[in-house]
């Protein structure tokens, strides 16, 4: 049996490991999803949310001996987090997620990928301090494989994401690099380009990358293939 920490991506929450927290219980498995600040019923202010701060909320999730799937932008507080507790983490899953880039911010890494597919479903808050998600573009973008009634769920539940944590650069340590880890491609994803997410791990050894035939939200679209594949890449 293995702790499993699931790191949501922008804009989600705990929430959105409904369906892959029985899969992984059915499997034998601990798993238990958190909330960023500012996600999922957490009450920080929006103003409050920085990088530091998502990355600590990580490392505060941590157990002893705790595998880590990190979904999307929750890449980025992942690794920082892998960086100050590499001994408390002994795997760390990527799953269609940003890998940062030394001195590189969630936005300028997006800038570095072929096409920017995800730019339609963003809404600017004329505030600038944060974004959320166009209801009209939610589907295609995030969740166009996933079960009739997923959209309207997620739409109930989805909240502002804070623009600093995404704008800010990521120094990277090397304790990141000392844990186990692995990246799980969707190759029908329409937010993060999947030649990106190629690109993000060209150098990683072959074993370690993973596909999944989904779209950019695997855990409504296939949870139990989800768990299954974590379970595999773990073992």
């Amino acid at each position: 049996m293995s702790d499993i920490l699931l790191v949501h991506g922008s804009c989600h929450g705990a929430w959105c490991w409904r369906d892959t927290i029985p899969a992984l219980q059915a499997l034998g498995h601990a798993p238990r999803a958190m909330n960023m600040p500012s996600h999922g019923g957490d009450p920080t202010p929006l103003s409050e949310v920085t990088l530091d701060a998502c990355t600590q909320s990580v490392v505060e999730a941590l157990g002893d001996e705790t595998v880590v799937v990190a979904h999307s932008w929750g890449g980025f507080p992942a690794t920082l987090a892998a960086d100050i507790a590499p001994d408390r983490i002994t795997h760390l899953i990527y799953l269609c997620a940003y890998v940062p880039f030394e001195g590189h911010s969630l936005v300028d890494m997006r800038k570095l990928a072929p096409r920017q597919p995800i730019l339609k479903a963003v809404d600017r808050d004329p505030s600038g301090l944060s974004y959320g998600i166009k209801p009209e573009h939610a589907r295609e973008t995030f969740y166009a494989d996933c079960p009739e009634g997923t959209t309207a769920y997620a739409l109930a539940h989805i909240s502002q994401q804070a623009t600093l944590p995404q704008t800010t650069p990521a120094h990277l340590g090397t304790g990141h690099l000392t844990v186990p880890r692995s990246y799980i491609r969707c190759l029908q994803d329409n937010a993060i380009p999947t030649e990106f997410q190629a690109e993000m791990v060209a150098d990683w050894p072959r074993g370690s990358v993973h596909e999944m035939n989904t779209s950019h939200s695997p855990f409504f679209a296939d949870p139990a293939g989800l768990a299954a594949l974590i379970t595999r890449i773990i073992a």
